[in-house]
């Protein structure tokens, strides 16, 4: 599957996210010292105030001037400034290739990477690429130069989609590759045992970072809103099956129901915000609502 990544750059939408900064709840790292001013106070080339020494304080950051004319004991203390590291992993398995609304799944994802991506980067924060499906098919290790959002978008529209099983040894294999701590943004359909996702995202949270999941599913797929008898494939194995719908409807809502609560519960209980989104939705009216959540929350 493959398209055109420069239809994904919409400068009128990217103009509307300027004046949203996306930020990571917890304390990241960056290669370089930038827009971010971290909560945490640390070594840094900008001085912030002075405190009175206390037990345990390190030495090195006394100040023997004042010292010298109080008698007193003050501690430097100094603002740490930091980037954001953003990762984007982009899930590229067969299924993702599901287009019954008219735009696959995988395109609706490059619309929300693209965004984010633009995002981060007008604030000159590093962001990544990690492509997957049972593994990593694509890496692009975060970077904040001037051509690495058209490196992501190309390398999500040039894609091959792959067969995948299950994603907790992809999702194991990619915590591997970020390196640094900062916000993960899994945008993936989420097919497979929860319990089994969520112990590929504990890798994430055990390394610190805060994790976004965008949960992207066909209209199809999650409401079965059509009638007749009709024949569906499943894109990853191939295999197919001949049904009439309305006579499982009930029975097919009520388990993608269970399904769907069941993979909140688990983000609940990691502090990772799931925000599920149809392929019906306008990706750009979707990424902006969320984000102005986000935002109204620090």
């Amino acid at each position: 599957m493959s398209f055109d990544y420069r239809e994904l750059i919409d400068p009128v939408f990217f103009s509307r996210l300027e004046s949203i900064e996306l930020r990571a709840r917890s304390i990241v790292e960056g290669s370089m010292h930038g827009l971010h001013r971290s909560p945490y106070l640390g070594m840094s080339v900008e001085f912030s105030s002075h405190r009175e020494y206390a037990p345990g304080d390190d030495l090195r950051h006394l100040n023997w001037k004042l010292y010298a004319r109080h008698d007193r004991l003050y501690i430097k203390e100094y603002d740490a400034d930091t980037n954001l590291n953003l990762y984007l992993l982009v899930d590229a398995s067969a299924s993702m290739g599901c287009a019954n609304a008219g735009r696959s799944k995988l395109h609706y994802a490059a619309s929300l990477a693209a965004a984010l991506a633009h995002l981060a980067l007008s604030q000159r924060d590093a962001v990544g690429l990690t492509l997957f499906a049972d593994s990593v098919l694509a890496h692009i290790p975060p970077k904040a130069k001037a051509h690495q959002l058209d490196e992501i978008l190309a390398t999500i529209a040039n894609c091959v989609l792959q067969p995948a099983t299950g994603t907790e040894k992809a999702l194991h294999l990619a915590a591997g590759l970020a390196r640094r701590r900062g916000l993960v943004v899994l945008i993936s359909d989420l097919f497979g045992e929860p319990e089994a996702i969520a112990r590929g995202l504990d890798h994430f949270r055990y390394l610190n970072h805060e994790v976004l999941l965008f949960h992207l599913m066909d209209p199809t797929e999650r409401d079965l809103a059509i009638d007749g008898n009709i024949r569906f494939r499943d894109m990853e194995s191939g295999e197919t099956l001949t049904t009439q719908t309305e006579g499982i409807r009930e029975a097919y809502q009520a388990a993608v129901n269970q399904w769907r609560e069941a993979i909140e519960v688990e983000c609940r209980k990691r502090a990772i915000d799931r925000v599920e989104l149809v392929t019906s939705d306008p990706p750009d009216r979707a990424i902006l609502d969320y984000l102005i959540k986000r935002a109204k929350a620090f």
